[in-house]
């Protein structure tokens, strides 16, 4: 799925104004006989290798969000293990001129059923990888996707650790 109708919708009230939204991040594991492995999605719109990511619905739980967007974008079903991290992104400014920033929850996910496939055209590439062979993830992707990974008791809150 492109962008929400809720978001279309305010687009044409407010352009290209900064948009506060809530988003959420779904680092998904699985165990195999060799170990961990991490679902990653190469995004359609740059190339860069992601956990799979989403905006909330207005009125959808975060948890629920996260999972959504796991079936929607990879054609997988997870569960939420617990929640790793909330933050505040840097604001992002689209092709079109749109701005945005997200209070993101990013939530450490298992693995249930399905065979990864890139779903809805947000990305070209969506897999399955070792935990020791990742493809590149850069930025605030690398850092949440660690933090899970580290699968620390607490939640962290606040700026991500570099």
């Amino acid at each position: 799925m492109a962008t929400p109708d809720f978001i279309i919708d305010l687009r044409e009230k407010i352009g290209t104004m900064p948009l506060w939204l809530s988003g959420v991040t779904a680092c998904v594991h699985r165990e195999t006989d060799a170990g961990t492995e991490w679902l990653l999605a190469r995004r359609a719109d740059n190339g860069s290798w992601t956990p799979v990511t989403g905006i909330i619905d207005p009125g959808e739980h975060p948890g629920d969000a996260a999972l959504r967007e796991v079936a929607e974008e990879a054609d997988v079903v997870a569960e939420i293990e617990r929640l790793v991290w909330v933050d505040v992104t840097d604001v992002v400014t689209y092709a079109n001129g749109d701005q945005t920033q997200y209070i993101n929850f990013t939530f450490r996910c298992r693995y249930v059923s399905g065979e990864p496939a890139p779903a809805d055209g947000e990305n070209t590439e969506v897999g399955f990888f070792p935990e020791d062979a990742l493809p590149a993830v850069e930025g605030r992707h690398a850092a949440v996707l660690a933090a899970a990974i580290r699968n620390k008791p607490e939640c962290g809150l606040g700026p991500l650790p570099s």
